[in-house]
């Protein structure tokens, strides 16, 4: 699921929706306790639909994306889970090793992703400085969307992915054009 308050501008009507919530049960429990209870469920409720509607509006839309790199130059990305310790030397003259932030749905509502970009980060630079001509960066926390923003900056003639589970490999190939294998 995409974090519903993933720009400012989203967490700032989310704030004004929830304070003009609030407003609305005081209100409702001022005049009478029950009416007050249940103007907190239709709010809660309420909030709770629209933030899963705009998760689910928002989606982006599926394309596959094709790279282009400069002459003689082979670009490899690197797919690499955080944690991971090694990964095999790619044949190429440029490697950018990507390590998504991977949160669980709680830390991704919540913004509570700092420790997880944290050790991707860690990840990212000790998997960069153990290749040649190779740079680390910290990705999205959906390993596939990583991918995609990583191909838009970078142009990889391949991407090889490391240590992820099988239905990611298949969803980085159902939206991207280069070739994507596993290490």
């Amino acid at each position: 699921m995409r974090n519903p308050l993933r720009t400012e501008a989203e967490a700032f009507r989310f704030l004004l929706v929830v304070i003009g919530g609030a407003v609305v049960i005081a209100a409702f429990a001022y005049a009478n306790t029950w009416l007050g209870v249940a103007a907190a469920v239709l709010v809660v409720g309420g909030i709770g639909w629209w933030l899963m509607r705009n998760a689910a509006v928002h989606e982006p839309p599926q394309t596959r994306l094709a790279t282009e790199t400069p002459a003689g130059v082979r670009r490899v990305l690197v797919l690499a889970v955080p944690g991971t310790s090694s990964v095999p030397a790619p044949d190429s003259t440029e490697t950018l090793v990507v390590v998504p932030a991977l949160a669980s749905a709680v830390e991704a509502l919540t913004g509570g992703v700092d420790d997880r970009r944290a050790e991707a980060e860690r990840t990212a630079l000790a998997l960069a400085a153990s290749l040649p001509h190779a740079r680390g960066v910290v990705g999205a926390d959906d390993p596939a969307l990583a991918v995609e923003d990583a191909l838009r900056e970078f142009g990889a003639d391949e991407v090889v992915v490391v240590g992820a589970e099988d239905g990611v490999l298949e969803a980085i190939r159902e939206r991207v054009a280069v070739p994507v294998s596993r290490a």
